[in-house]
């Protein structure tokens, strides 16, 4: 029974990946604001309630990672090995991260991106989501209800982390600025939301 549903999936993502590399091409080669939905179903040769199924909006098709960075964001805080700090956890998946998005062939994407004002905004409300999962991934961590003021802070630093690291001239030597400092802005808040202290070292 697992066989045909392992299937389904493996057909699934080849369509996901075959339309997004299919508007990818075509955004590169026009521009973001000059190629329509109907364009890039035409090129990958599907129905555009097919993209749609894949990609709510034609955004999305830009950012075709998007839930699995937020996904492998969570995770680093879910899945940590007992006893393991928190900000090193969160580093060593934001590091994954920028080294993805500094690869070979990035370039030409955030060209494409820093070109639309479209694309920057829904840029802009992802990382507000991403920070919002991760603060609550944080909070359930530490056994809260919610995520505190403290917990989403900590949240849009990492966050922003991302961001600027990506952006620096040397990645590495920026997160391991930033994170200095995210680590002990930390130490100053974690006694607030766990005055306990039992979940790190």
């Amino acid at each position: 029974m697992t066989a045909p549903t392992g299937r389904r999936e493996r057909k699934k993502a080849a369509t996901r990946q075959k339309i997004a590399d299919a508007a990818l091409r075509l955004f590169l080669e026009r521009g973001y604001e000059a190629v329509g939905i109907r364009d890039v179903a035409a090129e990958a040769d599907v129905a555009v309630t097919t993209l749609f199924a894949h990609f709510p909006a034609k955004e999305a098709l830009v950012f075709g990672h998007d839930q699995d960075f937020e996904r492998r964001l969570t995770e680093a805080v879910t899945d940590r090995a007992p006893g393991e700090p928190l900000i090193p956890a969160l580093r060593r998946e934001v590091q994954a991260l920028v080294r993805h998005c500094t690869g070979d062939g990035a370039a030409p994407i955030w060209r494409l991106i820093d070109a639309s004002q479209t694309l920057l905004d829904y840029e802009k409300s992802m990382r507000l989501r991403h920070a919002e999962s991760l603060a609550a991934a944080i909070a359930a961590d530490l056994g809260l209800p919610l995520a505190t003021t403290a917990c989403r802070t900590i949240a849009r630093f990492v966050i922003d982390a991302y961001s600027l690291a990506r952006e620096a001239a040397d990645p590495e030597a920026a997160l391991d600025e930033i994170f200095r400092m995210i680590e002990a802005a930390w130490a100053v808040a974690r006694p607030a939301v766990d005055p306990t202290g039992t979940t790190e070292p």
